[in-house]
């Protein structure tokens, strides 16, 4: 039997929307909506098997309904950018898996699917609509059945006849009655006012339909509900009409239209691969059964490092299996140069003097993949790695940040189109993961030599063509070797500190527990929404925000909303913080101790995000809760190495608002830090055209938030999430900004304009950002870029000053034979160990280096703390 499968893409986009984090892809475009959308797509198309298979979008926010009554829908919030950027990547998704998809000016998508379905029942087809909006409910019959897709992508109820009539005790038919009593205030449809879902369902099970309702209006019980009957009656006719989904809208193209096939494999690789989908590109792979199978290469396996293998330039590749290097064994050596490619296993390599001779040799020249991962696995090994020249990865990643991936594998076939095997496919994944044979395993590792060399011209030239040869040489190079240094060298923790703050942290849950249960006037799981549901908002009397499934939504954003409402609401927040600063920070950072060091060896990411800011992994470092003091407490347990030693903290001081000034040229700005002024102060007395002395703790707050907003490039959906206000509010507030800043409106207008022109925007040191959306016909694209373009030079200009900082102070701290050490970066502080006898050298020199990294029209600023923890160094 023909099967046609009907999809409300806009409802079950905007459900992925708010059900899945908000994602974006190494490009920086939004893909949570996208990707729940796609899994929503793969799911239906495998468990559904559909003969027929349509989409439907609304095609604008007016339709004939509103010509019925113009308040329709009103009071909806407009869609979020950073959802509407994503709906014309839904369409390609559906284009790329062959998919019809439908939409119409002055109908909605409930009418095209309404439509579509009963053509095909007169056709004798089974039909399954897929919805987010029980409206669709009223087109359950026996051969259509409506899948209501909840909050998450597989949390879908289906109804069919029978399953309509028990939840509802109607006929599908009746739904629309429903809504003409009861109203909808998801579409300002206005119904009856005062008549609830109850008494609507009691009245149409005893009448039948609306005018049944209207026509036995004596019957009905209760002298309200008789008066609002009698008073509403037309409002009820017409409500009834507005919740009416149409059957006969004018489409061009009908059911014949929607047959499906399948998809084609090769668009949907192309798509996931732009899109950054890795696991589902892998879902893929596997169901198609592909196997990646190379020819041969000729490798040596050698048990001796022999003089052949010395020669220069060289790749070298020390095979790391896991992620975390730190921790993992080396599997095999590779040395690829003009004389062959040759590969040893570790325990040969480690046994020969001459490689550990020919390793530290600064004059002999290598190029690798990750300088920063074979230094620091070779550190663990003892072996002191010396004469990196070329880094393929750091290459790879400043000729394009935005490139889908940067492994060896990608980087080589996007290009010269060599095949090199993704370590996944030759060493399995997870649990599954395994070492494979000697030959297998050779010939892997050789071939990612064998493409390291002729990958080191290609790279150069590219980078020489981007103007960039400085800040690969001068910057992220030798950035990388210090990183490599800073992560073996490891930072020591105070385990009983730790111990001792998980032990206050029980204690603060136990007392947070006891009085939340006093509040509550019973005890109660606090961990469990189903318990703490009915607390609030049935004992307590809580306003309902949301509701879920299974009960009442007790997420944190409700919760925050909810915060005057009755004290309890304050303390079950700060109990769940607490809790997860206990789960995550203290039992986390315990498990993350190496053995034999007694220290943590985090791994600064370095090539991963597209502004060129680092990042911190296993554990994150840089995301340490800091606002709460049991937060801040925790880097107490961060302390020297060395005994009576101590930590020293360097903070670059608003960094990013200064670049802004600097690129802007922004006379207020520049005055503002010229002259040492709070700069969210200065803000909001502009913005707000107060004197210093008037300016209240919310107008800096919200200065401060548009400031940092600015920079990183906020909507006003974002900003009036961030502050608690309209989105009216918020846009306004952003266009006070620009109007009182004139020069960062015309600077970022500038930089749109650059970005048309070149394809692309670059920061201070060259750090390019491509955004080939920045000319798409399409808006949300293009806003998207125009944002982007904005913001990536500020944020870009700021990542490229930490880290030449970096640089500095280690050379800095060479030149004058200091045996201080840079432990940790974290955004825009960094963190050294120090012995007590450099106190005052470093007072001085870190800041002088700091501050004379770079020159701007505006003074950088660095502030130096010190302690013996890195608590005390604030």
């Amino acid at each position: 039997m023909s099967k046609l499968v009907l999809l409300d893409g806009n409802s079950v986009a905007f459900r992925m929307f708010f059900a899945l984090p908000l994602l974006s892809n190494d490009q920086g475009v939004y893909t949570n909506a996208v990707y729940g959308f796609t899994k929503v797509l793969l799911k239906v198309l495998e468990e559904e098997q559909p003969t027929h298979m349509a989409v439907a979008f609304d095609a604008g926010k007016t339709t004939f309904r509103h010509d019925t009554y113009e308040a329709y829908k009103s009071g909806r919030e407009k869609t979020p950018d950073e959802l509407s950027e994503q709906l014309p990547l839904l369409r390609d998704v559906l284009d790329a898996f062959g998919v019809q998809r439908f939409e119409l000016e002055n109908y909605e998508a409930d009418d095209i699917i309404g439509t579509l379905a009963k053509e095909a029942e007169g056709e004798g087809f089974q039909v399954k609509v897929f919805s987010g909006d029980k409206d669709l409910l009223q087109l359950v019959s026996k051969q259509t059945s409506v899948a209501f897709t909840q909050k998450g992508i597989s949390d879908v109820h289906t109804y069919d006849v029978t399953a309509f009539h028990e939840a509802y005790g109607l006929e599908p038919a009746q739904l629309v009655d429903l809504k003409g009593l009861m109203g909808d205030s998801s579409d300002n449809i206005p119904g009856v006012p005062g008549i609830g879902e109850k008494t609507a369902l009691k009245m149409l099970k005893a009448h039948g339909d609306v005018e049944g309702v209207l026509s036995s209006i004596e019957q009905i019980s209760g002298k309200k509900t008789k008066e609002r009957l009698q008073e509403h009656q037309d409002q009820a006719r017409m409500s009834r009409d507005l919740a009416v989904i149409r059957t006969d809208v004018p489409l061009t193209e009908g059911v014949e239209a929607t047959a499906y096939d399948s998809w084609n494999y090769e668009k949907v690789v192309e798509l996931f691969q732009n899109l950054g989908f890795q696991s589902l590109l892998k879902e893929l792979e596997k169901e198609a059964g592909i196997e990646h199978k190379l020819d041969d290469i000729e490798v040596a396996l050698q048990k001796t490092f022999t003089e052949e293998m010395t020669a220069s330039p060289a790749a070298l590749v020390v095979e790391t299996p896991d992620e975390n290097y730190h921790h993992s064994p080396v599997w095999g050596i590779t040395v690829s140069n003009e004389n062959g490619t040759f590969v040893m296993e570790l325990e040969d390599a480690l046994a020969s003097d001459r490689f550990k001779q020919w390793a530290g040799d600064e004059s002999k020249e290598k190029v690798v993949f990750d300088a920063k991962q074979t230094t620091v696995a070779l550190g663990w090994q003892g072996v002191h790695l010396q004469g990196v020249r070329f880094d393929a990865l750091i290459a790879s990643y400043l000729i394009d940040p935005s490139a889908s991936a940067h492994d060896l594998a990608a980087i080589a076939e996007r290009q010269h189109g060599d095949s090199v095997l993704h370590d996944e496919d030759v060493y399995g994944k997870g649990a599954k993961q395994q070492k494979p044979g000697v030959d297998e395993l050779a010939q892997h590792i050789g071939r990612k030599g064998e493409a390291l060399l002729k990958l080191q011209p290609v790279l150069l030239e590219a980078l020489k063509a981007n103007n960039q040869i400085d800040l690969f040489e001068s910057l992220e190079m030798p950035l990388s070797l210090i990183l490599g240094r800073m992560e073996t060298y490891g930072v020591q923790v105070d385990e009983k500190q730790l111990q001792m703050m998980g032990e206050e942290l029980n204690e603060t849950l136990t007392k947070l527990e006891q009085e939340i249960h006093e509040l509550a006037g019973e005890a109660f799981n606090i961990n469990s929404p189903k318990q703490l549901g009915p607390i609030l908002f049935e004992k307590l009397e809580l306003p309902v925000l949301k509701k879920t499934k299974t009960g009442y939504s007790t997420s944190a954003d409700i919760l925050e909303k909810l915060q005057d409402e009755h004290e309890i609401i304050p303390k079950l927040l700060h109990y769940r913080q607490v809790s997860k600063l206990k789960s995550t920070y203290v039992d986390g950072l315990l498990k993350v101790v190496h053995p034999s060091t007694g220290k943590i060896h985090t791994m600064f990411n370095q090539a991963i995000t597209q502004t060129g800011r680092l990042s911190s992994a296993e554990p994150n470092l840089q995301n340490i809760p800091i606002r709460l003091e049991e937060g801040r407490k925790i880097r107490k347990a961060f302390i020297p190495s060395q005994n009576d030693w101590m930590i020293l903290a360097a903070d670059y001081s608003q960094i990013e608002l200064r670049v802004l000034a600097h690129m802007s040229q922004d006379e207020r700005l520049i005055e503002a830090f010229r002259e040492d002024m709070d700069i969210h102060t200065k803000t909001a007395m502009d913005v707000f055209q107060v004197q210093p002395e008037e300016v209240t703790d919310q107008m800096r707050r919200s200065a401060k938030a548009v400031n940092f907003g600015i920079v990183y490039g906020i909507s006003d959906y974002g900003l009036s999430q961030s502050l608690g206000i309209s989105r009216n509010e918020a846009q306004s507030f952003i266009d006070t900004y620009f109007a009182t800043y004139p020069s960062v409106k015309a600077y970022m207008d500038e930089q749109i304009e650059n970005a048309r022109e070149q394809g692309y925007v670059t920061t201070l040191m060259h750090r390019r950002r491509y955004l080939p959306e920045i000319t798409s016909k399409n808006f949300n694209r293009r806003s998207f870029a125009e944002r982007t373009a904005m913001n990536t030079p500020i944020q870009g200009s700021a990542a490229d000053v930490i880290k030449k900082a970096m640089v500095d102070v280690e050379q800095a701290l060479i030149d004058e034979g200091l045996e201080s050490r840079l432990l940790l970066q974290v955004h825009d502080e960094l963190i050294f160990e120090i012995p007590p006898h450099e106190l005052d050298a470093m007072k001085r020199l870190v800041p002088r280096v700091m501050e004379g990294t770079i020159e701007l029209d505006v003074p950088l600023q660095a502030d130096v703390a010190y302690g013996d923890t890195w608590y005390d160094a604030k």
